[in-house]
């Protein structure tokens, strides 16, 4: 798989503190921040995604997509996001539009 390199400037502490995250987690610091990054991101999607569909911007199918969740997967969050199932007829037809 290809690969790109990113850097960024961490005070001293916080690399400390990484590097002591990802000795208890037995990795390198490389493969703990992948960890972290991949599940930062997908916990930011989730909310992000969750506040579209609590503030009605998308249906429950788009807000699964921009989640990166299956529409399954979606419904199982929304207890945790704190989000309750509001799906009605016209949002089972714009869900069936291209």
């Amino acid at each position: 798989m290809k690969t790109v390199t990113l850097s960024m400037r961490l005070p001293p502490d916080e690399v400390k503190r990484l590097a002591s995250a990802a000795a208890a987690a037995g990795l390198d610091r490389s493969a703990f921040l992948k960890h972290a990054l991949r599940r930062g991101t997908r916990d930011l999607m989730l909310e992000q995604a969750a506040d579209a569909y609590r503030r009605g911007a998308a249906t429950l199918s788009r807000a699964a997509g921009m989640a990166g969740l299956s529409l399954r997967d979606f419904i199982a969050q929304m207890p945790s996001t704190n989000l309750e199932l509001n799906y009605g007829l016209d949002d089972l037809l714009r869900d069936l539009r291209p």
